[in-house]
């Protein structure tokens, strides 16, 4: 491709999206770019503090419990005190908490403060996944979720460098440049990201009582298409989740070292930097439906492939596999749950959908030692080609009869009535009743972020 061409592009990819959007997707890059604690953890219990590996894994698993906990919480505040509230209270308490956990020395504060560390650092997420529906239009929605999702790859592969240079020199210095980072996210959405949230529909009474809000966590719970998504969505991230927990285990019991693994590894990030935009150009106006079941089937068997690897490079070769299906997979079903979502519920919606990677964090690490341990490595990539599989059959299963708009996210195009002659605007008569009931009911009330 010329540059010319490549320009072209570029500016075809960020351009016509909301200026909100971009504030956020800003917010979410330097949010990124400050991580630290989920990176080194375990390296700063072992190394730095001197505990255990048995200790360290239960504070990353204490950490991962936050975040599931914090996903439903969170997606009910989205919706009860709006988006920006719940992103400015959460980014707040994840700059207090991250720096009061470097100071932590007792190992009971340290596992309570992680704790908090990782609720706090979850519950902005239904937040921004719903603003970012509220203000970009049905269109643009996959475009914009593969940028924040590259935003989101591009901070972590700076910050990795980074913050490894960081920790050399001190540990504590990380988790205060977290602190400032997020507290700088924090200012960027307090000035200049509005509120965004669609207008409460006029209380009803039934029976001289306030009648309950039609989207409950309950009724997200109760949709039976919505929760199936959720439940292929765990499938999914149990299989790209072996790439930081199975794989390398996997590699340090063929002889790999640590430097072979983050080798390999790199190869991720590189990738999603490298070709999420061209990407994006690519599947944005194509069937979600089959880049679901595509993409699921590429990440089972990617993983399925690393059982044939025997040196760096071939591992390197698996991960750009499964790295395709990765970046094809998590903006179309972020957009997909979107498209599913009643707009007074989407903080509701995507704090469940939200908590369905959560909890296969939490799962991975104890399905990949059990199968490695009891089995073989070569059984885990097994288990990860058959779970892309029923992964695969289930998006078929589930999405064959949904209508084309509501998977695609377009608009129904509504004609207007034809006006008779006779009774054209400029010369029918007023009709008293018509105007009072029209006055009573105004329909649907139409806001802008």
């Amino acid at each position: 491709m010329s540059v010319a061409g490549l320009r072209t592009a570029v500016r075809e990819t960020v351009s016509g999206l909301p200026r909100e959007f971009w504030w956020l997707w800003l917010s979410t890059l330097v949010n990124r770019l400050g991580g630290f604690v989920a990176t080194f953890m375990a390296l700063y219990l072992t190394l730095e503090r001197g505990y255990s590996a048995s200790y360290a894994g239960l504070v990353v698993a204490l950490h991962g419990l936050g975040g599931v906990v914090s996903s439903l919480g969170a997606g009910v505040m989205t919706d009860r005190l709006g988006r920006r509230p719940t992103m400015l209270i959460a980014q707040l308490s994840m700059a207090v908490s991250v720096a009061v956990l470097g100071f932590m020395e007792h190992p009971v504060a340290i596992a309570a403060v992680a704790l908090f560390v990782g609720m706090a650092s979850n519950a902005s997420r239904p937040a921004v996944q719903a603003m970012m529906a509220d203000i970009v239009p049905p269109k643009d929605r996959v475009r914009a979720f593969s940028l924040n999702y590259w935003a989101i790859n591009l901070g972590f592969a700076v910050s990795a460098a980074g913050a490894g240079f960081i920790a050399e020199y001190s540990y504590l210095a990380g988790f205060l440049v977290e602190a400032v980072m997020v507290l700088a996210c924090a200012v960027v959405v307090f000035l200049k990201v509005p509120e965004s949230r669609p207008a409460q529909a006029p209380v009803k009474r039934v029976g001289g009582k306030r009648a309950k809000d039609e989207v409950r966590l309950t009724t997200v719970l109760r949709d039976g298409r919505f929760m199936g998504v959720v439940g292929l969505s765990f499938l999914v991230a149990l299989i790209f989740q072996q790439g930081y927990v199975g794989l390398p285990v996997a590699m340090g019991a063929d002889g790999f070292s640590s430097s072979d693994f983050g080798t390999a590894l790199a190869v991720n990030g590189v990738l999603i930097v490298a070709l999420q935009i061209p990407v994006t150009r690519f599947i944005q106006h194509r069937d979600p439906r089959r880049l679901l079941i595509i993409s699921s089937l590429v990440a089972g068997y990617g993983f399925g492939l690393t059982a044939f690897a025997g040196s760096v490079a071939v591992y390197a070769l698996t991960v750009c596999v499964w790295t395709l299906a990765e970046i094809v997979n998590a903006p179309t079903q972020t957009g997909l749950v979107v498209q599913l979502s009643p707009a007074q519920g989407r903080g509701r919606y995507q704090g469940v959908y939200t908590m369905s990677w959560s909890v296969a964090a939490l799962v991975a690490p104890l399905m990949s030692g059990f199968v490695i341990d009891r089995y073989g490595a070569a059984w885990l990539w097994g288990a990860c080609a058959v779970i892309g599989t029923v992964a695969g059959l289930g998006y078929w299963l589930l999405m064959r009869d949904l209508p084309r708009e509501e998977v695609l996210g377009e608009e129904p195009v509504i004609e207007p009535a034809p006006v008779p002659a006779q009774a054209r605007p400029d010369q029918a008569e007023p009709d008293p009743a018509a105007a009072m009931e029209r006055a009573a009911d105004p329909g649907p009330v139409r806001t802008t972020p």
